[in-house]
């Protein structure tokens, strides 16, 4: 059940370790959400932006696991309170890695500990690519895609 992701993207790991952890970057990738946290191992961290609950809808919860500028970021993830009344039980992991290739960037998500019949998993297994391929057009040409919502 895990869901493992690689692209190849025309930018440098620093741009798109940016890109995930800024608030120009992650309203640019994340439908306008700002990623709050302090990045140390074990903080807590917040994906929060309009939504359900207002601008300050809280989209994205969890635990920072690891963190390695530039390189891999770990954290547990759990769907915001207003998207599901069991928010706390449903946790999966993200681990995102950057290595540099030649004058690019390889990028593999691996989005794993999937509860059995979490209720997001189909939802989530198809936003990832969305949202990676918002990463590497964001990354080359600083525009995102138009998904027409």
């Amino acid at each position: 059940m895990d869901l493992t992701y690689e692209i190849y993207i025309n930018s440098k790991p620093e741009d798109i370790w940016n890109i995930f952890i800024s608030p120009e970057g992650t309203k640019a990738i994340f439908f306008g959400c700002v990623l709050k946290s302090t990045f140390e191992v074990g903080a807590p961290y917040e994906y929060i932006g309009p939504g359900a609950d207002g601008d300050e809808t809280v989209h994205v919860y969890g635990e920072i696991l690891a963190y390695e500028p530039y390189k891999m970021m770990s954290y547990t993830e759990h769907a915001g309170p207003s998207y599901r009344e069991n928010h706390a039980e449903l946790e999966t992991r993200i681990t995102l890695y950057l290595e540099e290739v030649g004058n690019c960037t390889k990028l593999k998500l691996v989005n794993d500990k999937w509860p059995e019949n979490h209720p997001s998993y189909e939802n989530t297994k198809s936003s990832w690519p969305m949202i990676l391929s918002n990463v590497k057009t964001f990354a080359e040409t600083g525009k995102t895609l138009d998904f027409g919502w």
